[in-house]
């Protein structure tokens, strides 16, 4: 079970290199990448107001020809580049966050988090994936993930730990908020995985949290869906109820929505491997609980209408 993640706020565009930032500002086109870090289905969209939508709403498809597209930062998005907990410090990269074509999601295309190491950590890369407009409180969050119990490359071994979470903005406030979802195919922490963990934290520092645990293997996709309302938080995994918390463990705070695939240590050195975490959509609605086939049915609605994003969460 992780530590709290300490993180200091970033604006979104100090995720881009200089480069990619000028682009980005003359929502210019970019090149392929040869490792197909950037998707080549044409050039950056423009960036466009956001669109209408069902009030308290926020969907995502993740339909971004890269990191540097002006619709990324636009829709309130950012790459984790700053220090702080957990993991290996000082690693936390842009490279490992790209959006490839992928035949097995949902939408075809994907948000993916790769992590890399050689087991050194100075050879590591780990990536988070967040919103910038803390505005998210009760509801329902849920997302379709697609976890790893094998690295991409290379040899298995690691301590990775694929998560999706909502969380307040400091470590040090008085109404700390985290909500997680952690899948650790090869356990840490002195754990055996594979192991889910699921943690809802009142405070970080003592840390005072609750959790459950569901050792399973969980190669593949799966919907997470976290529910907070009337005084308790569900979570849930392909609509079923796996852990619920309530009393003083549940959100005080607003929240950022993150997704991160990170490394708890370095066990052995010995060549290097990638780990691949794949995100096919988000979707939030505050204020409501929205059970599992209600949130499929509003994303297929969603993207039947050929909408790829909408956000009309009240903005705090």
């Amino acid at each position: 079970m992780s530590q709290p993640r300490r993180i200091p706020r970033r604006r979104a565009w100090t995720a881009l290199t200089l480069p990619a930032l000028i682009c980005a500002l003359a929502a210019c086109s970019t090149a392929p990448a040869a490792d197909g870090g950037t998707d080549a289905a044409g050039p950056a969209r423009e960036v466009s107001p956001t669109p209408t939508g069902p009030p308290g709403t926020l969907f995502d498809d993740f339909d971004y020809t890269g990191a540097d597209d002006p619709s990324f930062a636009a829709n309130g998005w950012e790459i984790r580049t700053s220090g702080g907990g957990p993991g290996i410090k000082g690693t936390w990269s842009t490279e490992g966050a790209a959006f490839p074509a992928d035949p097995t999601a949902e939408g075809g295309k994907v948000l993916r988090l790769r992590s890399s190491t050689d087991g050194t950590a100075q050879g590591t890369t780990q990536v988070e994936v967040q919103t910038t407009s803390r505005n998210f409180f009760t509801g329902t969050f849920a997302a379709r993930v697609h976890f790893s119990d094998e690295p991409t490359s290379g040899r298995d071994g690691d301590h990775v730990v694929q998560t999706f979470f909502p969380i307040s903005s400091s470590g040090s406030s008085e109404n700390y908020s985290e909500l997680d979802f952690e899948y650790l195919p090869n356990g840490g922490w002195g754990s055996v995985g594979p192991r889910l963990d699921t943690v809802s934290w009142y405070k970080a520092d003592p840390p005072d949290r609750v959790h459950d645990t569901l050792k399973q293997h969980l190669e593949g996709w799966h919907t997470l869906m976290i529910t907070a309302m009337d005084g308790k938080v569900t979570y849930s995994l392909d609509g079923k109820k796996v852990f619920t918390s309530s009393g003083k463990y549940v959100p005080r705070d607003q929240m950022d929505i993150h997704f991160s695939n990170w490394f708890i240590d370095l066990p052995f050195t010995g060549g290097p491997r990638t780990w691949d975490m794949k995100v096919d959509w988000v979707y939030h609605k505050a204020d409501e609980t929205v059970s599992q086939a209600d949130v499929q049915k509003a994303v297929d609605g969603f993207r039947s209408s050929g909408t790829d994003y909408v956000d009309t969460v009240p903005k705090p």
